[in-house]
């Protein structure tokens, strides 16, 4: 007989229908995919890697290496499905992997046939001669396992979430919630995680007494004692890695169909309750379906009602068997027992296991199942930096040496004892040592030899065998070990097979165990969704939209909202957006406009190497700028490229504010603190981002002296105390406010920056004062007659300081800077570089089109970068950059665009107030 349904607690539950290659079935309410297949007997539910042999279904949850699958539901599909831990839903479409058309008829079986002729390692020497490109195409289109095609939609975006607490335990079996009812009695913020869809671990996968009661009875009242005392449980969320600075990542499973969810968690203190699993035994054709990890089978039967077999053998130890062989006798199953020892042991059978045979013995069994001992599960130990020692008695790598801030209890750490689970528990919580493990007497876990294969991951399909050639061909590392053969590289991550595959090279190595070591395990766990990672694709959830605190008060004005460099900010103001930005032009050129600058960054720089630092890290000198002044940079890359432009002012000698663009204040502080951090002694500079905590409004225009000095801000406002390019220190309404004299505009320009809680009262006074406010628009119109840039737009990813005509630091700065080698290479000081100039059109021509190839004998040296008409000129102007531009002024050049030729003339890029009389004003 196979595998069946028991109707123990069933019998009254919802019928789910779902189909497995296209077969009808039914599974009941709570089934995960493995369990229903089980509960109507299916036995193949998959086929391996390499061999195509058939696979059923080995453990009870996350630790099987068989049950994958393709799952659809509700036009989402999902590659690779784990189909041990994923629960069933009404309607699945569930189809196995790596077999066609069926994993019960498998066109590719016949590969089992040329075994001999595929050991570990054959593709390194079978495919080098002739050519390894003949056979490349068909060896990938092999690779795999689910299938990843245009149909496949993997699912609604994930949702992320940034969480923390004092405590994490992870693992909700006794140990686990031993641990988190403690820590929630001593007044902690406690969290409590299981991937199970209830808590309780190994309490009800294999129920047992505690204190006289059923678990279910012990269960409720540490869950209700932990949520009385505010700590919260998370069910089906499954902690996938440990990284660092204490962040946990976990995964919060949903229906399948739904947003999965990533919560990044901070935890003081983790204790990991994560339990152990069957070490698989080593056998003769131990692959065959209905060779089954023991605990597996025994949660099958106490979580899902599925007996997983009627003849079972089982080969486990005698306190295993003595705990185990009543359960199954009780569901109906005849058991009978073998010694781990037993010499020569084979599965017979085709397609599923019938018989065991050993010696001159054979009797018929329609379930093996195993257990070498138990492997803790101590992969989230070694995400953290753990350390692993080898238990010779209880075969297992438990944990050693680890951070401060984790704990690690119960199975997990090696104590298969009940009530020393829950007492290490307690004591992990409170703070104190747990009681030392028991020495056990080893159990036999070298393989006996077999003339049939012996199976060591199931997946990858490595046997002992190929182990052996590895050790001969001399890749006798571990490392080399499971690279060689593909050994622990499943989707399971080795989780049955490392410990096998460890001692199988000992014995080959003539080694101890613990001198052959393990291989390092990495984040995730387990398999998690890529959409997952992925998050959000779209709009502010990638980006987040950043938002000025005067964005009510522009609203309120008639501001018309468009994004800007990251920031949400106003394009103009009124309905009519062409005569609205006329308008604002002609404000600021001949009355008082006013702008919101709050998106420009201030970064603030300090220390007593804070000038030599910024020396260091701009293309200007700063180190000789006076307190109180200001000066125009550039940021450099390392290959001498214009990163950014920004001004800098310094309040003191020690203390200077760094305004770069406001697309790039991340990117500024970033680099900033990367040269802190690499040459400079971080103890003697401080770089502070404070773009958020300070608003600015901008003054600008003719008149924008008498509106500034109508605000009463304490400072001598006249020219000749207070000149362009310099700062200077007043307070508004009792505040402090910083005032600057620097122009995007052109014209005369105070820049006002103030705590953002009181911007808005300084921004209305400035509007009833009689300014004008104006917007992105129109700015850019301005600033473009000056000549001004905008970084990323009148500049390139090749563009350098001489490609705008700021030559002098290259040639006169001596101290080193960043870029400072890259302005002398070769490419550097070609001929032939892109160059800023302007762009004039004949009297009458309309402006030129933004990107328009700018050509020359037929040939393209330049394009355009920003074009406009210009209010204050009255015809259109442009900015390019055009090769060798600057030492062209007065040339003519065709202009180029959509099949369109038209003229242009190279000119100064400056077509405003060329020196500069009303900056200075």
């Amino acid at each position: 007989m196979t595998a069946r349904r028991i109707h123990i607690a069933t019998a009254g539950s919802k019928r789910l229908a779902f189909t497995f290659d296209g077969q009808p079935l039914q599974g009941v309410a709570g089934d995960t995919i493995a369990s229903a297949l089980l509960g109507v007997g299916v036995r193949i539910v998959g086929r391996s890697f390499k061999y195509h042999r058939p696979r059923g279904v080995w453990g009870g949850w996350t630790d099987d290496p068989n049950a994958i699958f393709d799952v659809s539901l509700a036009g989402v599909t999902k590659p690779n499905v784990q189909g041990t831990a994923t629960l069933l839903e009404d309607g699945m479409i569930v189809r196995s992997v790596n077999s066609w058309p069926t994993a019960r008829f498998d066109v590719k079986a016949g590969l089992d046939l040329l075994s001999p002729f595929l050991p570990a390692g054959f593709y390194y020497k079978m495919f080098k001669w002739p050519d390894w490109h003949l056979f490349e195409p068909a060896i990938r289109k092999m690779a795999g396992l689910g299938r990843v095609g245009p149909d496949v939609a993997d699912g609604p975006d994930g949702l992320q979430i940034h969480d923390q607490c004092d405590v994490l335990v992870v693992g909700g079996g006794p140990a686990g919630l031993s641990a988190a009812r403690a820590a929630a009695h001593a007044g902690q913020d406690v969290v409590l995680v299981d991937d199970h869809p209830d808590v309780g671990g190994s309490l009800r996968d294999n129920p047992c007494q505690i204190d006289g009661t059923a678990p279910a009875v012990w269960i409720t009242p540490q869950t209700d004692a932990i949520k009385a005392a505010g700590g919260r449980i998370m069910a089906r969320t499954t902690a996938f890695g440990i990284y660092d600075h204490s962040l946990i990542s976990l995964h919060q499973t949903a229906p399948f169909a739904t947003h999965p969810k990533l919560i990044r968690m901070r935890a003081g203190r983790v204790i990991l309750a994560t339990g152990a699993i069957d070490r698989p035994v080593v056998f003769g054709n131990n692959d065959l379906p209905g060779v089954m990890s023991l605990r597996g089978a025994a949660a099958y039967l106490h979580r899902h009602d599925v007996l997983t077999g009627t003849d079972i053998t089982l080969l486990a130890s005698a306190q295993d068997v003595a705990h185990f062989g009543p359960m199954f006798e009780r569901a109906g199953a005849q058991v009978r027992v073998l010694p781990l020892e037993t010499e020569g042991l084979r599965a017979v059978g085709r397609g599923k296991v019938r018989a065991l045979s050993y010696g001159t013995n054979r009797h018929h069994a329609d379930a093996v199942l195993c257990s070498a001992g138990l492997s803790p599960l101590v992969h989230l130990w070694c995400h953290a930096g753990g350390q692993l020692e080898w238990d010779a008695g209880r075969g297992a790598f438990l944990p050693g040496a680890g951070p401060d801030h984790l704990s690690i209890v119960g199975g997990a750490r090696g104590a298969n004892d009940l009530d020393q689970s829950i007492d290490d528990g307690h004591k992990a919580a409170t703070g104190q040592t747990p009681a030392p493990l028991p020495s056990i007497a080893p159990l036999p876990t070298t393989p006996k030899p077999s003339r049939a294969r012996q199976w060591i991951d199931l997946q990858n399909d490595v046997t002992t065998k190929d182990v052996a050639l590895a050790a001969q061909e001399n890749f006798a590392s571990v490392e080399h070990l499971k690279r060689y053969t593909t050994l622990g590289m499943a989707t399971d991550q080795g989780k049955t097979s490392n410990v096998n595959g460890l001692t199988a090279l000992a014995v080959q190595l003539g080694k101890p165990i613990a001198d052959v070591g393990t291989t390092r395990f990495r984040p995730p766990y387990v398999p998690v969704p890529l959409q997952l990672y992925r998050g959000a694709r779209s709009s502010t959830q990638i980006a987040p939209l950043q938002r000025s605190v005067l964005e009510p008060q522009i609203r309120a004005l008639g501001g018309a909202m468009a994004e800007y460099g990251g920031w949400l900010r106003p394009a103009w103001y009124g309905d009519d957006m062409t005569t609205a930005i006329a308008q604002e032009c002609a404000q600021a050129r001949n009355d008082v406009a006013m702008l919101d600058a709050s998106s420009l960054g201030k970064i603030e720089v300090m220390g007593p190497d804070a000038a030599g630092f910024l020396n260091f890290v701009y293309y200007n000198s700063i180190a000789n700028l006076p307190a109180g002044k200001i000066r125009y940079g550039f940021m450099l890359t390392e290959r001498g490229i214009i990163y950014d432009d920004g001004v800098m002012a310094r309040l003191d000698e020690n203390h200077f504010v760094v305004s770069c663009s406001s697309s790039h204040v991340s990117g500024v502080t970033a680099l900033l603190e990367a040269w802190r951090q690499d040459g400079h002694d971080p103890d003697r500079v401080f770089v502070h981002n404070v773009t958020q905590a300070w608003a600015t409004v901008t003054v600008t225009g003719p008149k924008a002296r008498d509106v500034v000095a109508a605000l009463d801000l304490g400072i001598d406002l006249q020219a000749e105390a207070f000149a362009h390019m310099s700062l200077r220190l007043g307070t508004y309404d009792g505040m402090p406010v910083r005032v600057c004299r620097v122009s995007f505009t052109g014209e005369l320009s105070f820049e006002i920056s103030i705590a953002r809680d009181s911007a808005p009262n300084l921004w209305d006074h400035v509007h009833q004062l009689g300014a004008t406010p104006i917007g992105m628009e129109a700015t850019s119109i301005l600033r473009a007659e000056k000549g001004y840039i905008i970084i990323g737009k009148d500049t390139d990813g090749e563009t350098m300081p001489q490609d705008l005509g700021l030559i002098g630091p290259r040639d006169r700065k001596t101290q080193p800077y960043v870029g400072n080698r890259g302005l002398q290479t070769p490419v550097a000081k070609a001929t032939g570089r892109q160059q800023l100039v302007g762009l004039a059109v004949p009297e009458g021509a309309t402006q030129l089109p933004t990107g328009a190839h700018l050509t020359a004998a037929g040939k393209s040296i330049g394009y355009v970068t920003s074009s406009y008409l210009s209010p204050t000129l009255g015809h259109p102007i442009a900015l390019g950059l055009v090769q060798d531009g600057l030492s062209r002024l007065n040339a003519d050049l065709t202009v180029y665009h959509l099949g369109e030729n038209r003229s242009a003339r190279i000119v100064p890029a400056c077509w405003y107030d060329p020196k500069g009389d009303r900056l200075n004003a």
